[in-house]
């Protein structure tokens, strides 16, 4: 027989006869601070979640739902809503339908119950996802949805935590959280063997061990098994009951006084010392993992039904009766009422709308923009305090562009309070490469933070800062570190507007150092030139300045984008081209720049591209180093070859600028692609499927791309890498003139 039946059976014969099994737990209502009334709306917030449950299988064998993860067994998390605050921000556990039900009753106007049969059958009127998922999530209950089966909610929970004392601190304008909040954070025992989640519980400790705000509660909800690998006993309490900076508490989930009592006391722990904590929640797992997982492939009869035998429906009974609250009939019929409720709601609910277009389902991928306050800038005063007269000085001097982002940076942090710079090396020491320099000193370690080495870790602290109104600007120190992380971006950040309808977002402009031509430094750690793992994200913005001119203003406008319009945006940084003065000659100083001060010259808006010269022999398509080392090689080929080309900057690579890239090209006979990434999964098949879809006559389109290969370090550190000569022989190439390679 189908488990869930068995369970449900269960119930009623147990509680009708009164077999109702023991309790762990001494706790009784009057240690609580519980009132009757309480108690038996917790117990039907259970009840609910669990009935919930059943009819969703209903739906799903009548091929009216969609596949789910059931919450029964892990109904204790209503006890912990109870016990918390609705406005604490709360990033939930799959199986925690008990603990959004609850928070409802917290919060006038909440329909839990018809909320989440329309997650269930995909409904579009779903108020979290809109159709698009399956998850737990309410706006106005501060749950953000969360899709992620792997921890990958933790990081950010952090980061959220650490914003509930910053953001009042930089007055930010779309703070969501009162100041004495704490941030919830429940998985369950499997997740906490997973990378991510240790790197986050490090992270917190790490973070309270220095005694920095950070009001977090983990709940860790133990219920012995991960999917059907067991959780070796004791496990859980081994590995961080005795972690520094981490209070560890433990209740058994089973039993919702014993539950209640210990979040109140964690809660409150975790409030008055803004310090995080771990709550330690015994659970079981009914029904198995998922859908139609057949638990009994993995687990024996007994090991089933001792799981059934400790159902906390049945606990719950047990200590409405012993404490003369309801009787068994009261306590059946509570049951049997939910059930027949939820049935009448599901026959509604199939028949509401469904997503049906592309447009439809792609409509929340890029969030709503919002309203900002209008900045003014900075005073002349308060930017001479802040740069020094030194650096006032040096805008009258033409500079690389690590100094300009560096100049910008300060200007965007004077004009927008909230924004918030974070990662490896960039206080003190400015960063690897001096863009960040003296800014931990102009604007303080609160708002130029130095993490601890872990690329999760830095943007999981974005992700939750930016929940909280916070504008992070992370950085990654090297493209290729950026791997280590890069399901905080695809996994969290990129969908979290996706998969609640653009409810809530968490903008940034997230800086990476990257890409290849740096001379015998690092191999391919630190000359990566693969931006493939970024370009597939739906949703997000890539900019790729090539000068120090563009960087500013397309990080001015990226700041823009992440402010106003909620994006996310990469701003690819090229390293090779940080410090470079020269374009043709030595100490000709032609990559050099004036510093665009705050309101002068032409926006770079997302899409716009750059252009140089007018040919029409060839229009040479690039970006970054690829296009610095075209603009040489034009050089070449209209001296020695009589070739009259132009050359192309994309500066934006996704969304590709391509109404603006059809245009630039039109008037030109052939085009040539250099694109510095590797021939596979580089852009340049992008912009070879572009023109050539687009292509209206016949002309050449051709490619040149890095080979498939890693970088090596030292003097062959360029050999897998397009370069002038290079590009100057595909163009003679794609021409159908003569080649010869030249020196250098």
């Amino acid at each position: 027989m189908d488990r869930a039946e068995i369970v449900h059976k269960n119930f009623l014969n147990r509680v009708a006869s009164g077999n109702l099994p023991e309790r762990s737990s001494t706790t009784r209502l009057n240690d609580t601070g519980l009132g009757t009334e309480a108690l038996v709306e917790m117990f039907q917030s259970q009840v609910l979640s669990r009935q919930l449950d059943r009819v969703s299988r209903q739906l799903q064998a009548q091929g009216q739902g969609y596949y789910t993860i059931g919450s029964s067994g892990h109904e204790g998390s209503a006890a912990v809503a109870a016990g918390l605050r609705p406005t604490d921000p709360a990033f939930l556990h799959y199986r925690d339908a008990a603990f959004q039900i609850q928070r409802s009753r917290q919060v006038p106007g909440q329909t839990p119950l018809w909320d989440m049969l329309l997650s269930f059958a995909a409904g579009c009127e779903d108020p979290i996802s809109g159709g698009r998922h399956k998850v737990l999530g309410s706006k106005s209950l501060n749950i953000p949805p969360q899709t992620s089966t792997i921890a990958s909610h933790l990081p950010k929970a952090v980061g959220a935590a650490y914003s509930v004392a910053l953001a009042p601190r930089l007055d930010c304008e779309h703070r969501q959280w009162p100041a004495d909040s704490i941030v919830l954070c429940s998985f369950g025992d499997a997740s906490v063997n997973h990378s991510t989640a240790q790197g986050a519980l490090n992270t917190a400790g790490w973070t309270a061990y220095q005694s920095v705000p950070l009001p977090l509660l983990f709940v860790c909800e133990d219920n012995g098994i991960g999917i059907s690998t067991k959780t070796p006993g004791g496990w859980i309490e081994a590995s961080v009951a005795k972690r520094p900076g981490l209070r560890y508490f433990h209740c058994t989930g089973l039993d919702m006084l014993d539950t209640f009592a210990t979040v109140i006391e964690a809660a409150d722990w975790v409030r008055r010392r803004r310090k995080p904590a771990f709550l330690h929640m015994r659970t079981v797992r009914l029904y198995g993992h998922a859908g139609a997982d057949a638990q009994t492939a993995y687990l024996t009869s007994a090991q089933i039904e001792a799981d059934e035998d400790n159902d906390p429906l049945l606990i719950s009974a047990r200590i409405l009766l012993e404490e003369n609250i309801l009787t068994p009939d009261v306590i059946l019929d509570i049951y049997n009422s939910t059930f027949d409720r939820a049935e009448r709601a599901a026959r509604q609910v199939v028949a509401r709308p469904k997503l049906k277009t592309s447009q439809d389902v792609m409509a929340s991928l890029v969030p709503p923009a919002r309203k900002c306050a209008t900045t003014n800038g900075p005073s002349p005063e308060a930017r001479t305090a802040a740069f020094g007269e030194t650096d006032i000085r040096s805008m009258d001097q033409s500079q690389h562009m690590a100094k300009l982002i560096n100049m910008a940076l300060t200007d965007l942090m004077l004009e927008h309070r909230e924004i918030v710079l974070a990662g490896e090396d960039v206080g003190p020491k400015g960063g690897v490469y001096g863009v960040t320099q003296k800014l931990s000193s102009r604007f303080g370690p609160a708002r130029v933070i130095n993490t601890l080495l872990d690329e999760q870790s830095i943007l999981g602290l974005a992700i939750g800062m930016a929940h909280n109104g916070l504008l992070p600007i992370p950085e990654i120190q090297f493209l290729a570190y950026l791997h280590n992380a890069e399901d905080q971006l695809r996994g969290e950040a990129a969908t979290l507007s996706f998969f609640s309808n653009g409810q809530f977002t968490n903008p940034m402009v997230l800086r990476i150092a990257g890409l290849g031509y740096q001379r015998g430094f690092g191999g391919h750690f630190h000359n990566d030139n693969s931006l493939a793992v970024l370009r597939d994200i739906p949703g997000i913005v890539i900019a790729c300045p090539s000068n120090g001119a563009d960087a500013v203003h397309m990080l001015r406008e990226a700041v823009r984008l992440a402010r106003v319009e909620q994006r996310i945006v990469v701003f690819v940084e090229p390293i090779a081209l940080y410090m470079t003065r020269d374009l043709h000659e030595e100490k000709d100083r032609q990559w050099t720049f004036d510093y665009p001060c705050p309101g002068s010259g032409e926006a770079i808006g997302i899409g716009r591209i750059g252009q140089f010269g007018t040919g029409r022999d060839l229009a040479i398509v690039s970006y970054a180093n690829g296009y610095y080392l075209s603009r040489q090689a034009e050089k070449i080929l209209r001296e020695r070859h009589n070739v009259d080309a132009r050359v192309i900057d994309l500066r934006w690579l996704a969304p590709l600028p391509s109404d603006e890239l059809l245009a630039a090209t039109n008037g030109c006979n052939n085009i040539l692609i250099v694109d510095e990434c590797r021939t596979t999964g580089s852009q340049s098949e992008a912009l070879m499927t572009l023109f050539c879809e687009n292509s209206q006559r016949s002309r050449i389109i051709t490619r040149l791309a890095a080979d498939d290969s890693f970088i090596a370090t030292g003097p062959a550190y360029g050999a897998t890498l397009p370069c002038r000569d290079s590009i100057v022989e595909a163009a003679l190439t794609n021409l159908g003139k003569n080649t010869r390679r030249g020196a250098g």
